[in-house]
């Protein structure tokens, strides 16, 4: 127990520890006395080095003489011998010293006591009591016993001599939980022995459970302690900082936290990391992975650096100083001279210390002071607020001068009241406070707030001041009637006029604003009252108002209020309204700097972010954008980016995410992070597959550029933008092959298309001839149709550049370098044609060719990459690549390689991307000749010819190619070979739908019959298709007739009575064509027929060709079944078909029953 605690003071008798304040009051002066007689008894008494040994901690007595020599013990007047010989001092009990430590809350060493009295079987109720009670450790305030006396160095260091540090608590008293140290005096070897182990596991496991139910006390109230432990400092702190303001103001529990937590944020930044841990092992209780362990509720200030970069921006104003007489009276040397003569001489005082000493009690006494001095000039300021009330009320007085003496009268009994309350001031000070009464009879207009006034500072302090700080108005004058009423009589008089200044509205009424400040300071006190006032429709106008006012306003709450009603002006602004919003953040951001805006509009922002209002979440997202530019750079890729993540993941209004993607566009272009590239990578994704056509249209507009823009700077763009993006697009290929998610691959092929013209503004910047890329002279004209439209602004190769005139240049200098000078040593192009192009090519080998959605996709994914590389690039990069995998020729026919290739979707795109870019007559002629050896190879080879219908598909789509492929047709149709002759006329079939009533009758119908009479009766059967997509959508009578009568020739001719596949054919067309053709045509020509074929199929001998003619004849009825149908022709041909056909399902195998059922319901 030697070492167990630090020096305190206490009673010699049993004490109660819970004393009221007067009590400790007096105790505190008796400790006092206390500790100095134990320095002059430790500097009288030479301790033997063995006598420390006998003692022990059941002797109460050693425990109180050698334990702490500040123990408050009474002692003998006759010192000890050094041999410990001399009068035995009184015998104190062990309850009176666990009092005293618990009274002067030396709680750690009282915890030690009352655990070796528990080891020993001694357990003592008090302890047992206090320890038990955790509500003794919830809170624990005042100053730490054996701290000294305040502003006296080392009085600590006296009084803790002989003993352990001091347990100090926290800041605002918080008690540090630390383990107990055991010494030699307190060890108890047998806890170590083999039987103890299993004590020492069981008071582990409590001390275990018991720290996991503080943890959770802590967690559960910390909201509520955040902001006590922020407002509280000791007793006797704030004592001296009241006192003395010139002090610096002690730290505070949630400050220490906050800044604990910033300096290891800077360590771990700038890789401090062995710095970092050790920092951490030292705060052992504190998490600094979790900004919400300092604190709730309490924002995360910027990091030290910009707290650095910003301190500049503060002006601190620096005091004026006064050189003054000061004095040191003998008595208060005297007063000192005590407390120095305690020193023990052991300690070999040094001189300084006195001076110390010294220079401390006057620092002490000057800021009393000068405390006072600041006291008082507050009470003139306000003295004359509530004159200037006084005279507003009553300014009917017959002149100013006279109305101020009362006031200044109260004012001096009221200042000399204060001052016999406190100590005495400095008669300096009370000249200067002098000077201030008495010259308060020169200050300006007394109806104008004193606030700015000269009266209100020293005279010193106002003669320092410039010359337009100080009013010079002159007093006003008002004429006086020549009467002899009293003032009493005038002022009842008056009284009559109905004026109020009780209210609110009657105080702001009768004082006018003589300044900025004063100005300010009360519309910051209007607006609030006054907007709930003003109609929704007309709200807008208050907003320069509010902004000017935010901006100028001296006082932060009132500014945080006043943009408060800023974001809640409307209740749900439209389109307009949020923009003149939007121009006043962007005003008040230009106005204040980036510290403010991040302070003061940012946090309005993350209120509203889930307002139940689309409008007002739409106002948020649209200000992150916005404000973008005037915010600190480290807030724009964590808080701003974090915001709009946010939004884009949960918001489930379209409006508000689409207005989410265009700030994380503009986010995008000022972020300079290249931690947040794979970040900005997810939300590119997350946009991108959106379910909002609204919201992908904008991230193909704003997002996607600038993300792409930001990509090119790092580097990224050629390395893993656009290589991410394939690699998923052959993801889905390879995963799709039994169902492929073509929206996902839309989504991915047009992010890719979207990229080319970033990707060609690199190829420029990154070519051998860019340092020669000069604007001098005349520059050259670029073709209104050398780029496709862009969607966007930002997808303008131009923009991208830098403005047309130097893409331009730019665009001479490549044509050149390509067609003269090659692409040796011009990496970024050499990437596209080596790396991209290749895997282009094998993709679009791997895709399904009936997929329609899909070969339009990349049909103009290619077009727009030849289009904006150029001619030159298309004809000898990237049509070299492609006729190498077709290798179009006749040797080819019978490979299966070949073959393979002409079946995949690689003949259309190439058909419809490539050859399809540029017009000209030679392009026209290698299109039309690619078409017809296409056409030639897959009708020879008998392979399918889906590749070359999605051609004529994509292609037929647009009119201007209508007489191309009509040209390609008449080629099949004169063709030696009856498959080229077969697959032309099916080719019809397709190009009908979109061509012109006077291009079919001119140039398909004649193709059509003159197949129609062709040798081989395979070719006439593929014309059917053909004929009836004719009746299905042309309406020339003339028209219809030629082709009635060619169908009627199939039909009615005895040599095509045998031929089935003619017959079933021609069922087929009529179910096809029959709903939407010409009612008559149906009518005369349809069913009759259908009913013949009808009968005809009942007299056939071969089942299984009346099987298929009874399936094609039941569609073909179910789909006219739709149609309206007169009575005699339902009467005379529509049933009677029907009872042939169900006549024939009932002779054919039972799994054709429910086609019977139907045949009978339709009956």
């Amino acid at each position: 127990m030697a070492a167990m605690a630090p020096g305190g003071g206490g009673s010699g008798s049993g004490v109660n520890p819970f004393l009221s304040d007067s009590d400790e009051d007096d105790d505190e002066v008796a400790a006092t006395e206390d500790r100095r007689a134990g320095l002059r008894l430790g500097a009288g008494v030479g301790l033997d080095p063995g006598s420390a040994g006998s003692l022990s901690p059941q002797d109460p007595m050693a425990l109180g003489s050698s334990a702490r020599p500040g123990l408050a013990v009474e002692m003998s007047a006759a010192p000890a011998a050094p041999g410990g010989s001399g009068e035995t001092p009184a015998r104190l009990s062990i309850d009176a010293i666990a009092a005293q430590l618990l009274r002067d809350q030396y709680l750690l060493t009282a915890l030690e006591l009352h655990t070796e009295l528990l080891e020993s079987g001694r357990e003592l109720p008090r302890l047992r009591d206090y320890f038990s009670n955790p509500g003794n450790f919830e809170r624990q305030s005042g100053t730490p016993p054996g701290m000294g006396a305040p502003g006296i160095p080392g009085a600590s260091i006296v009084g803790g001599a002989g003993g352990r540090e001091p347990s100090t608590t926290s800041g605002g008293g918080q008690l540090n939980r630390a383990g107990s140290i055991s010494t030699l005096d307190s060890l108890d070897f047998a806890r170590y022995s083999d039987d103890g182990n299993r004590e020492t596991d069981e008071r582990v496991a409590v001390l275990e459970f018991e720290l996991r139910k503080a943890k959770e006390t802590i967690q559960a109230l910390r909201a509520n302690l955040t902001k006590a432990a922020e407002h509280e400092v000791p007793l006797q702190e704030r004592k001296n900082y009241k006192s003395s303001p010139e002090i610096q103001e002690p730290i505070k529990p949630l400050e220490k936290r906050a800044l604990n937590f910033l300096v290891n944020e800077f360590l771990l930044k700038n890789n401090y990391k062995l710095t970092s841990i050790t920092f951490s092992d030292e705060n052992d209780d504190q998490d600094f992975e979790l900004w919400d362990d300092v604190g709730l509720n309490i924002p995360k200030p910027p990091d030290l650096l910009q707290l650095y970069r910003d301190f500049g921006n503060h002006q601190v104003t620096g005091k004026d100083l006064v050189d003054v007489a000061s004095g040191v009276d003998e008595d208060e040397l005297e007063a000192l001279t005590p407390i120095l003569g305690n020193v023990p001489p052991t300690l070999d005082t040094p001189l300084p210390i006195e001076n110390t000493l010294l220079v401390q009690k006057l620092e002490d006494k000057i800021s009393l002071l000068n405390n006072e001095k600041w006291s008082l000039m507050e009470q003139i300021r306000r003295l004359e607020s509530e004159m200037d009330i006084l005279k507003a009320e009553h300014f009917a007085t017959p002149a100013v001068g006279d109305s101020v003496q009362p006031s200044l009268v109260w004012s001096s009994q009221k200042d000399s009241e204060d001052n016999r309350q406190s100590p005495a001031v400095n008669s300096s000070d009370q000249e200067k406070t002098k000077d201030v009464h008495l010259e308060i009879p020169d200050a300006a207009d007394s109806f104008i707030p004193k606030e700015n006034s000269s009266g209100s500072f020293p005279r010193k302090e106002r003669e320092e001041l410039p010359p337009s700080s100080v009013s010079n108005k002159t007093t006003l004058h008002f004429d006086q009637p020549n009467r002899k009423l009293s003032p009493a009589f005038h002022q009842a008089l008056l009284s009559f006029c109905r004026m109020s200044a009780d209210s609110r509205l009657g105080s702001e009424v009768s004082r006018i604003a003589d300044s900025e400040k004063s100005v300010m300071l009360m519309l910051g006190r209007c607006l609030p009252h006054i907007v709930p006032n003003v109609l929704l429709a007309k709200r807008e106008e208050l907003i320069p108002l509010i902004l000017c006012t935010a901006c100028l306003h001296p006082e932060p709450k009132e500014r945080d209020q006043l943009l408060h009603i800023l974001f809640n002006l409307i209740k749900r602004p439209d389109d307009e309204q949020r923009q003149m919003i939007l121009t006043g953040c962007v005003a008040f951001a230009r106005h204040v700097g980036p510290t403010r805006v991040e302070a003061e509009l940012l946090p309005q922002c993350w209120e509203q972010i889930n307002h139940k209002y689309p409008e007002r979440r739409l106002l948020v997202a649209e200000s992150c954008g916005a404000l973008a530019p005037y915010l600190p750079k480290e807030i724009r890729s964590s808080l701003v980016l974090s915001m709009l993540q946010q939004m884009l993941m949960e918001d489930k209004a379209d409006l508000v995410r689409e207005a989410v993607i265009k700030s994380l566009g503009i986010i995008m272009g000022y972020i300079d992070d290249p931690d947040k590239y794979q970040q900005g990578f997810e939300l590119l994704l997350s946009a991108l597959g959106d379910p909002s056509e609204r919201v992908v249209s904008a991230t193909h507009q704003v997002f996607l550029p600038a993300y792409a823009a930001w990509t090119t700077e790092l580097g990224n763009l050629q390395s893993h933008l656009i290589p991410t993006l394939l690699n998923k697009i052959e993801k889905l290929l390879r995963e799709g092959e039994h169902g492929l998610d073509e929206h996902k691959l839309h989504m991915y092929l047009s992010a890719l298309q979207s990229l080319i013209p970033s990707l060609f503004a690199l190829v420029l910047q990154n070519a051998p001839f860019s340092s020669k890329a000069k604007l001098h002279g005349e520059v050259p004209h670029i073709e209104v149709t050398r780029f496709p439209r862009p969607m966007s602004p930002l997808q303008d190769v131009s923009t991208i550049i830098g403005s047309r005139e130097q893409l331009a240049v730019l665009l001479q200098l490549y044509d050149y370098q390509l067609e003269h000078e090659g692409t040796t040593g011009w990496e970024s192009l050499l990437w596209v044609v080596n790396q991209l192009l290749p895997q282009l090519i094998e993709i679009v080998g791997k895709i399904n060719v009936t997929s329609t959605a899909c070969v339009h996709e990349f049909s103009r994914f290619f077009w727009r990459l030849c289009r904006t590389f150029g001619k030159i690039f298309t004809n000898t990069k990237v049509k070299p690549q492609f006729q190498e995998i077709l290798r179009l020729s006749e040797e080819n026919i019978d490979s299966s390689a070949g073959n393979g290739v002409l079946t995949k979707a690689t003949v259309p795109i190439y058909a419809t991307g490539v050859l399809t870019c540029y017009i000209q007559e030679e392009d026209r002629k290698l299109l039309v000749g690619f078409l017809e050896d296409v056409m030639t190879l897959l009708s020879l080879s008998h392979a399918p010819l889906d590749s070359l219908k999605a051609s004529f598909v994509e292609l037929g789509a647009n009119p201007a190619y209508h007489e191309l492929l009509l040209t390609v047709l008449w080629y099949g149709v004169v063709h030696t070979s009856a498959l080229v002759r077969c697959t032309a006329a099916r080719m019809f079939e397709l190009l009908v739908k979109g061509v012109n009533e006077t291009l079919v009758a001119q140039r398909v119908v004649p193709a059509l019959i003159t197949l129609s009479s062709d040798p081989e009766i395979s070719v006439r059967i593929a014309t059917i298709p053909a004929f009836g997509t004719i009746m299905e959508t042309v309406i020339q009578r003339e028209l219809l007739e030629r082709v009635k009568m060619q169908l009627a020739s199939f039909l009615e001719d005895p040599q095509y009575q045998d031929q089935h596949s003619l017959h079933t054919e021609v069922i087929r067309t009529f179910g096809r064509v029959g709903p939407n053709a010409e009612p008559r045509f149906r009518d005369e020509f349809v069913i009759p027929h259908l009913h013949k074929l009808a009968l005809v199929n009942n007299l056939q001998i071969v089942d299984s060709k009346k099987l298929d003619i009874a399936t094609h004849l039941f569609e073909a009825y179910s789909a006219l079944s739709c149609c309206f149908i007169s009575e005699d022709l339902m009467v005379n041909h529509f049933l009677p078909g029907l009872r042939c056909l169900r006549t024939d399902m009932e002779h054919l195998s039972p799994e054709h029953e429910l086609n019977v059922n139907c045949c009978k319901f339709s009956e």
